[in-house]
């Protein structure tokens, strides 16, 4: 035992005591927050073993990196050394008996309350990188069993230390901090989730408190304590990204760039705050002040050079908007030497750049459009026997370059741009809409002048559903419900794309939202959700919907699928 609470070093064996260990892990973060990544880990990895805070904060900046790399054997090795940390912390959790309500006067007592909250948060980071080896459901469920204990702690941590009889004890900010970022990250995460998977996670009748989620990773993330990064980051995350890819494209970038003030005056060259910087510009339509703070966040560190592919995806994405296809392609092409996380989708993403090119135009490297797209299926990565949904997606898209005269697509790089909710990016830009509603016009022209195919249709009404965004992006709302509803009517006659039809009701019902037609979106909502299955992207679909039909506060349970369908 110690020789006194404080005491930064344990009478036997050199072991910390817990404020030493809470301090050292402290410094540990702001190295990492600095770029001296691996310092970082050199200085929690001797501990890591010993020490529940080494455990986890060594675990949870190894999963960091996962993130930002999306690398399979980075996600695998983050989430050994998680389930490792985990052991650690078990070995100093209360052995039975319920935790003690009384709160933390002892040291004992207190390192046990401080076991229970690393050891909860240990599951919650298993459970997020299962969820990010894969976005289908399977994953989910699994990842679901772990959510499920993680959760049950954190609600019960949260009841001891709320109680009137509970005393803190010296650590408590950072108890209170571990309390506030799993109560944050499971009411938030779980609002996002459709009811669906929620029903397959047995959290029934369960879906998180998205405003309470944000309110406790907020006192979180201002609060000083070991998990304010944690608890800042993962509001980023939630406000530049989940909300465009699993929402409807609204990120709260006011509440983003508040949260990123302090941290940018702290760490000015952070390259992952310049990167969250970049992605708020991005946002707001400040497409060139993106791009600069994008190639700040490369040079700000050679170390981690994973944490450029983060970059040179968005700046892929800028040049995109901006239809610099060469240099949106020169991205593509540096992503696919260097990254891992999809050859394939980097593949797709190169041919569809130099296919936006006039034939008259000179391909940079002599790489042709043609056999590029062949190519594409032969990186289909088999992670676990799976490959993401968006590798899959430009898999069956490249297969019609498979036959010996193949029909070109007619706007792949906008089609993708869908995918990852670009449009709504575009959407404070005039200037960059025209610029993509030229190209569609041009694509619908050239189709129209192409002999018909089997492929006609679907091709059509990719046009149609891009358009209806222009449209909508312009002030047309008219002629956007008619270019929705005309991919609608089309659902017969539609091949491969089935995923039109119920992206093309989603659209038609974030419209109605818009113009004031509540009941009709939720209309066209509930038979977007339940009346289609088994088309690409669907959970990026179903995510969406539901995002839409919470924010109408809207029922978003299954009940009615029976009748419906």
């Amino acid at each position: 035992m110690s020789s006194g609470k404080d005491a930064p070093v344990t009478e036997n064996s050199g072991k910390m005591s817990l404020q030493a260990s809470l301090e050292d892990c402290m410094e540990a973060l702001d190295l990492f927050l600095n770029n001296h990544f691996n310092e970082s880990l050199d200085k929690l990895r001797p501990r890591s073993k010993e020490s529940m805070y080494h455990a986890l904060i060594y675990a949870t900046v190894l999963e960091m990196q996962a993130m930002m790399t999306f690398q399979h054997d980075d996600i695998v090795h983050a989430g050994n050394t998680m389930k490792s940390a985990q052991e650690v912390c078990q070995r100093f959790r209360k052995k039975s008996g319920g935790l003690s309500s009384r709160g933390a006067n002892d040291s004992q007592a207190e390192e046990q309350l401080h076991a229970e909250v690393c050891y909860a948060e240990c599951l919650l980071h298993r459970a997020a990188l299962t969820f990010l080896q894969d976005e289908n459901m399977v994953s989910f469920i699994k990842g679901g069993i772990k959510v499920r204990n993680s959760y049950l702690i954190y609600k019960e941590l949260n009841a001891i230390i709320q109680s009137d009889t509970f005393s803190k004890g010296p650590n408590h900010k950072h108890l209170e901090g571990g309390v506030s970022f799993g109560i944050g990250a499971f009411n938030l995460t779980l609002s996002l989730f459709p009811a669906r998977i929620l029903k397959l996670l047995e959290f029934a009748g369960f879906s998180g408190d998205k405003e309470l989620g944000i309110s406790q990773l907020y006192t979180g993330a201002t609060s000083h304590s070991l998990r304010s990064m944690l608890c800042a980051l993962l509001l980023l995350c939630f406000y530049t990204f989940l909300s465009f890819i699993l929402g409807t494209g609204e990120g709260d970038v006011e509440d983003a760039e508040r949260l990123l003030k302090p941290f940018r005056l702290r760490y000015p060259r952070g390259a992952i705050f310049l990167f969250f910087a970049g992605r708020a510009e991005e946002i707001k339509g400040n497409i060139d002040e993106a791009v600069a703070l994008f190639e700040d966040g490369c040079k700000a560190q050679q170390v981690w050079k994973q944490f450029h592919h983060m970059c040179y995806w968005e700046l892929m994405w800028c040049f995109t908007y901006k239809k610099h296809w060469k240099m949106a392609y020169f991205y593509a092409d540096l992503l696919f030497q260097e990254s891992r996380w999809s050859k394939a989708m980097y593949m797709y993403m190169k041919a569809a750049y130099l296919s936006m090119l006039p034939e008259s135009d000179v391909r940079p490297f002599g790489d042709n459009e043609v056999n590029l797209f062949r190519q594409v299926s032969t990186y289909k990565q088999k992670i676990a026997g799976k490959s993401p949904p968006t590798e899959k997606f430009a898999i069956r898209k490249a297969r019609r370059y498979k036959a010996s005269n193949p029909v070109k697509l007619p706007v792949p790089v906008l089609e993708m741009m869908y995918m990852w909710n670009g449009f709504s990016m575009i959407s404070k830009r005039p200037e960059l809409t025209q610029g993509m509603m030229e190209t569609l016009l041009d694509a619908e022209r050239t189709l129209a002048a192409t002999p018909e195919n089997e492929l006609t249709v679907d091709d059509r009404c990719v046009i149609l559903l891009l358009k209806g965004l222009c449209l909508k992006n312009q002030g047309h709302i008219q002629a956007a419900e008619e270019c929705f509803d005309q991919v609608y009517s089309s659902e017969k006659k539609l091949k491969f794309d089935h995923y039109l039809v119920p992206n093309a009701l989603l659209e038609l019902s974030l419209l109605y939202v818009d113009t004031g037609r509540k009941d009709q979106a939720i209309k066209l909502l509930q038979k977007a959700k339940n009346n289609y299955k088994e088309y690409s992207m669907e959970s990026r679909t179903q995510f969406r919907v539901h995002a839409t039909l919470t924010k109408l506060k809207a029922d978003t349970s299954d009940q009615d699928e029976i009748t419906v369908l």
